[in-house]
């Protein structure tokens, strides 16, 4: 078995998740950050990660980083960590795509002896049953005796500056006993927060997709909650600000819910669970209601639209923020474009503007993405993510963009409740 002190490493895949990861491993080892964006290359190479996760000074402290989108720089390494995004298609189906092409790549440069780490969100079996033939036929070599696996889910959050890659604790595993402990022993270099080491691969596979689906489960419950309440005529945030002086209320909050893992990786358990004769009613039952928020939103600005005599049909919509979550530039599967869609379909038009995003191209419809809205310009404002700067701002400038009568939606609950002003 590799004697960690040997080992180099090589990271394939180098966005929010592989290029902390390969920052790391490159302060004390050789490491090869591999990628097939040449773009992305030859901007790490200047020091600038368009991901904002990593500094320029990040990229200075690993001395022994370097980076390529030549996958025979790669044959010189004997592990090899793949970081690639795992998705879900336009049917709610895993699309394990970039995950089984890193996997070819792999079996076209490992040798006997070597390790392979997956990082990438899978469903419980996915690694030994999708990824591990992939390489085993590409490569002519025997699983587990000629090359070896482990799994060690990746736990990034883009855009916190608070929870970094050596503080979260690491969940790892291995294909062999001896290959679960080496595995283990070498995130433990770079690891300050310890390590937890599971008993096998489906496990700690099943651990990463878990983590996300109880937080989605949790927030739909809010979200119904939310929805009942406005029945009501009750304010949600009230609710929860009473309900979350108790000791172990669970401080959840309403909202859009998208992003790379939790919109996402309930989709791939539920997957996984289908194929093998169950039908998950919760899992389910709760991406229902929290993909359906973004025409809840819509819902509630058309009726204070009509209630306010605004003609729907030509109106300007205003949506501010882009990305999935606040303060990053991440607009991966951002729940704002079922806003922005759900106004195109009403006859709307919308601008939106959001200073961590130049332009957005994965928003969906065209849009026009505005670097500085005018005053007295829209009939409706939708505040859709609780960036800092929007905060600074201020409520006053922020209504100023709207017309003498116009609607205003704050969906992230950003600014104090005020009379005339729409919250979840």
């Amino acid at each position: 078995m590799l004697d960690i002190k040997d080992a180099k490493i090589a990271i394939i895949g180098l966005g929010y998740v592989g290029l902390p990861l390969a920052v790391e491993f490159g302060k004390a080892r050789m490491t090869v950050g591999f990628d097939i964006n040449g773009t992305r290359i030859a901007q790490l190479k200047a020091g600038h990660d368009a991901t904002l996760e990593t500094s320029a000074a990040d990229l200075n402290a690993a001395a022994h980083l370097r980076f390529t989108d030549t996958l025979d720089d790669l044959r010189d390494c004997n592990v090899y960590i793949i970081t690639v995004p795992t998705p879900i298609d336009a049917y709610k189906r895993p699309d394990l795509s970039a995950l089984l092409s890193a996997s070819k790549a792999v079996g076209l440069v490992i040798s006997k002896g070597d390790i392979v780490i997956f990082e990438s969100t899978v469903y419980p079996g996915a690694t030994e049953e999708d990824c591990i033939p992939v390489i085993t036929a590409t490569s002519g070599l025997t699983f587990n005796t000629d090359f070896f696996a482990g799994y060690s889910p990746e736990r990034i959050n883009p855009g916190d500056k608070t929870h970094r890659l050596p503080d979260i604790m690491k969940v790892t595993s291995g294909s062999t006993p001896d290959t679960a402990k080496c595995v283990d022993d070498l995130y433990k270099t770079i690891i300050t927060a310890g390590t937890h080491l599971a008993p096998s691969i489906k496990v700690a596979e099943a651990a990463k997709v878990i983590e996300n689906t109880q937080r989605d489960v949790n927030i739909a419950l809010i979200n119904e909650l939310a929805l009942i309440f406005n029945k009501l005529d009750i304010d949600t945030m009230d609710v929860l600000e009473a309900a979350q002086t108790k000791w172990n209320f669970l401080p959840f909050r309403p909202g859009l819910v998208g992003g790379h893992c939790i919109g996402v990786d309930p989709y791939y358990l539920t997957h996984k669970a289908q194929q093998m004769g169950y039908t998950p009613e919760v899992v389910l039952a709760g991406r229902r209601i929290n993909d359906g928020m973004g025409a809840y939103v819509v819902s509630r600005v058309l009726r204070d639209m009509i209630n306010r005599d605004i003609p729907i049909k030509g109106a300007r919509v205003l949506v501010l923020g882009a990305t999935f979550k606040e303060n990053c530039p991440d607009t991966r599967n951002s729940r704002v474009v079922d806003i922005i869609n759900e106004c195109c379909n009403f006859g709307m038009t919308v601008d939106v503007h959001d200073p961590w995003v130049s332009a957005a191209p994965e928003i969906g419809c065209t849009i026009d993405t505005i670097d500085n809205p005018k005053n007295g310009q829209y009939d409706a404002i939708i505040l859709a993510v609780g960036h800092d700067s929007f905060k600074a701002m201020g409520l006053e400038t922020i209504q100023k963009f709207g017309r003498p009568t116009h609607v205003f939606m704050d969906v992230k609950a950003v600014f104090p409740k005020t009379d005339g002003i729409l919250r979840i």
